[in-house]
């Protein structure tokens, strides 16, 4: 039998990837840079063959450290960012840039059709109208036609990889089905692309990719791109999936009850429910297409949740007159310590994390905020109020969840990313959210995922769910809620909604 697996992580402004064995051992990983493009202001482009080369040299470097024998890798899948939109002509070829996610100059066509069918799109797709697929098609459409006509497929970087790798043509673009809920063209629930929604817009449907499953075998490794990548020609490739759904599934969340908290530069909660539910009343949650067939993950993040962190320690904690101080230790860990002899509720005062805009529910002009300081109120206090802060926003949104889902019983949240290595966070988020909280041990969960879904592709696992609970690898037990505390939270969670909710009107009115 072959004895590696290859994920690769195709995001934002890193390529990573990694070789395992089936069981879930790292055997060897890499990671490169991959850079973005600023024509002009406002404008955030990547070039489509970036991405390619990128996954080309972190997998040969990968194979060259570990020295595994190429032939030995039974399959390869890629996951990449989910929202902007790539394409590709006739003969595979880029057609036009990558449109970032981070790209705004389709911000009129999001407005758009948040007024004409933003309730539509969210009932059909589970997405609220954002920055996603439709609305840069139609920006592409509009305002640049003569590249729209070279557009055979639109498509995502770990279909164009993939496809690339496999020797497709255009008419075979595929897209994985965990991807359509950024689309504001598909049918969710059908995981086929809406009739409806394609006429509405007045998107050409046939440029859209075919959808598959994440495992769905695409194609072999061609032989230009097996001297490209390091691997044997023949190499079994599958479709893989979303970075989202593919760290999901590497975190092992594959049960109706999970949550995962990815505790990084952004702050998202995702759920994972047996039900499809989409958020009409506050277009706030987005509900993704598990990996897993019958499951759904509910997600909303603070765009700045780590970052907030960040931003306190070097503005505030670390400076003195504007001027950054020397540390011979983790601050981080100096900061936490002080806040955990705060009582919750950082006595009375409340932190706003939005300093960009919040995010879910969309609204730009949202900023931060501090409320309610004393003259009693220390450094300490500031920065739990900071804490607590993400732990309340996330409660807000299992408020939601619940309201859409009342017999949902959650069962354990699961921590991933820099801000999971803190005991006092974790516990926080336990009592703010009644929640058990389990951090994780490994450090990549996206190339697993993808890993897991290659394995899966060519029959080395036949339970692709349990196989991700059983190699999801726990660092000690779970932090459990506090019942006292808990209690306590609960009221200070309804008056940080109460909060959010006066800051969005006034701010609003201000701009």
């Amino acid at each position: 039998m072959k004895r590696y697996l290859i994920g690769v992580d195709l995001g934002t402004s890193s390529t990573k990837a990694a070789i395992y064995t089936p069981d879930g051992n790292l055997v060897a990983e890499a990671s490169v840079e991959v850079p973005l493009y600023h024509p002009k202001p406002g404008v955030v482009e990547q070039e489509n063959d970036d991405f390619y080369s990128s996954a080309a040299q972190t997998v040969r470097q990968s194979i060259q450290s570990s020295g595994i024998d190429p032939r030995e890798v039974a399959a390869i899948a890629f996951d990449s960012q989910m929202a902007g939109v790539g394409s590709v002509s006739d003969q595979f070829q880029a057609a036009t840039r990558f449109d970032s996610w981070l790209d705004m100059r389709c911000q009129p066509y999001i407005e758009q059709l948040s007024r004409e069918a933003g309730g539509l799109i969210t009932r059909l797709s589970g997405c609220p109208p954002t920055c996603d697929h439709g609305p840069k098609i139609l920006w592409w459409q509009h305002e640049r036609p003569e590249e729209y006509a070279r557009v055979a497929k639109f498509l995502m970087p770990a279909g164009y990889v993939a496809g690339r790798m496999a020797g497709l043509r255009g008419e075979d673009a595929f897209i994985d089905y965990t991807f359509i809920h950024f689309s504001a063209l598909s049918d969710a629930q059908a995981g086929t692309w809406s009739p409806e929604l394609c006429r509405l817009l007045g998107v050409n449907q046939e440029k859209l990719p075919r959808i598959v499953s994440p495992w769905t075998l695409v194609g072999e490794v061609s032989d230009s791109s097996a001297r490209d990548f390091g691997l044997a020609a023949g190499t079994p490739i599958a479709a893989g999936a979303g970075d989202t759904a593919a760290g999901a599934l590497g975190a092992g969340v594959v049960r109706s009850g999970m949550l995962l908290d990815t505790a990084g530069t952004a702050a998202v909660l995702a759920g994972c429910t047996n039900q499809y539910t989409p958020d009409e009343a506050n277009r706030a949650l987005l509900i993704m297409r598990s990996v897993i067939p019958g499951l759904w993950n509910p997600l909303a993040y603070i765009a700045g949740g780590g970052l907030a962190l960040r931003w306190f320690r070097d503005k505030f904690y670390n400076s003195l007159h504007g001027e950054s101080q020397p540390s011979a230790g983790d601050l981080y860990d100096e900061m936490t310590a002080a806040a955990e002899s705060i009582p919750p509720g950082a006595d009375g005062l409340f932190f706003s994390p939005h300093l960009g805009g919040r995010i879910c529910p969309a609204e730009p002009s949202m900023r931060g905020a501090w409320i309610g300081f004393s003259w009693t109120h220390t450094q300490a206090h500031f920065f739990r109020a900071v804490l607590e802060s993400v732990a309340f926003e996330y409660a807000y949104y299992l408020h939601i969840l619940r309201g859409l889902i009342p017999p949902l019983n959650l069962i354990e949240a699961r921590v991933i990313g820099g801000g999971a290595r803190s005991p006092v966070w974790n516990q926080i988020k336990a009592n703010v959210l009644n929640v058990p909280y389990q951090p994780l041990q490994r450090s990549e969960f996206a190339t697993w995922g993808s890993a897991l879904i290659a394995g899966y592709a060519v029959g080395l696992f036949s339970n692709l769910a349990e196989t991700a609970i059983e190699t999801s690898e726990r660092r000690g037990d779970p932090l459990q809620p506090d019942p006292e505390q808990v209690a306590l939270y609960q009221p200070l969670s309804s008056q940080y909604r109460h909060w959010q909710e006066s800051l969005s009107q006034n701010f609003v009115s201000s701009h």
